[in-house]
């Protein structure tokens, strides 16, 4: 049986997700089939990842042959930084929509908040004069628009990606819904305790990506003599304590920490092995031992969004 986790809406939201970032259209279809045909529900997109055609080719076919049905199936999917004007949000949800062949998103993020001007479509930036500044388009806006999607059945439940608690504490001084759901880097060397702990005192449920340390991500995003967390001699140890593999202790530690989890995989093994993970039971001992290893380290630590003329810095980023 899927372990979930409750929302502020009341909805479920499954423990572990099928991440699809870094999966390419060739490969994410079949990932995202035999993650359904092996008892996921939960699958995490995102218009960025420019993939969401196939996924929504294989969810539809998943629903017709009745793998699962529309009601059992949770999709997050996330808004992208070039469209944070309110008059953008609804036809970028839309467009999302329509590319998952969905009616509706369980879940819909403001990705990260950083905003791009529009020309940028669903790219990166160049230059720093592709950027605007929070104060030309503030969140508060943006999160208007996205609860008006709410209003309009669109959506179920809004959310964040990547949001600080100052960030959020504005938000919810201008809000009236709460974010449901805050999306960040989530590890042992990342541990998220103060973050953790003020969402729970504010019925937000976190989500934890990159849990396996993202060590497929683009060269340009990494740091040279990056630190392993599937090599790290601790989670290896206690993997074999398990007979289990380290990635599914890094996903187990996110479970017994009441984080939802979307590891990204495109190898059927891993698929089931991931899913597996919510099943492990991890000791006092062990998670002690776990909960040592943090060290406030990052693998995605925003500095991408620094640039001359960019009005982000990454040394603030996260206050």
């Amino acid at each position: 049986m899927m372990r979930t986790f409750t929302l502020l809406s009341g909805d479920q939201i499954p423990a572990i997700g099928l991440g699809t970032w870094k999966s390419s259209e060739a490969e994410v279809g079949q990932a995202v089939k035999m993650a359904l045909a092996s008892g996921y529900q939960h699958i995490d997109c995102a218009a960025i990842y420019l993939n969401e055609g196939v996924i929504g080719q294989t969810l539809e076919e998943s629903i017709k042959n009745k793998v699962i049905s529309r009601e059992k199936l949770w999709v997050t999917s996330k808004l992208w930084n070039s469209y944070h004007a309110p008059e953008d949000v609804e036809p970028a949800l839309k467009e999302s929509l329509g590319h998952l062949r969905l009616d509706y998103l369980d879940l819909y993020l403001i990705h990260w908040p950083v905003a791009f001007k529009r020309k940028i479509g669903l790219n990166i930036p160049e230059t720093g004069e592709d950027f605007l500044s929070l104060d030309a388009i503030p969140l508060a806006d943006t999160w208007q628009a996205m609860e008006a999607l709410v209003d309009k059945g669109l959506v179920k439940n809004i959310g964040v990606s990547n949001f600080s608690i100052s960030k959020l504490q504005m938000l919810l001084k201008q809000s009236k819904y709460k974010p449901a759901v805050n999306q960040v880097e989530c590890h042992p060397y990342l541990a998220q305790t103060e973050l953790m702990s003020f969402c729970r005192e504010q019925g937000i449920h976190v989500t934890a990506y990159s849990p396996l340390g993202s060590g497929d991500r683009p060269d340009m995003l990494k740091k040279t003599d990056e630190p392993s967390l599937l090599q790290n001699p601790v989670i290896v140890e206690i993997a074999k304590t398990h007979r289990a593999t380290p990635a599914q202790i890094l996903i187990a530690w996110q479970v017994v920490r009441k984080n939802s989890v979307i590891p990204k995989s495109i190898h059927e093994k891993r698929i089931k092995e991931n899913l597996a993970a919510q099943d492990i039971q991890l000791s006092e001992e062990d998670l002690k031992r776990i909960n040592a290893l943090d060290k406030n380290y990052r693998f995605l630590d925003g500095s991408f969004w620094e640039m001359k003329h960019s009005p982000y810095k990454a040394e603030s980023f996260w206050d």
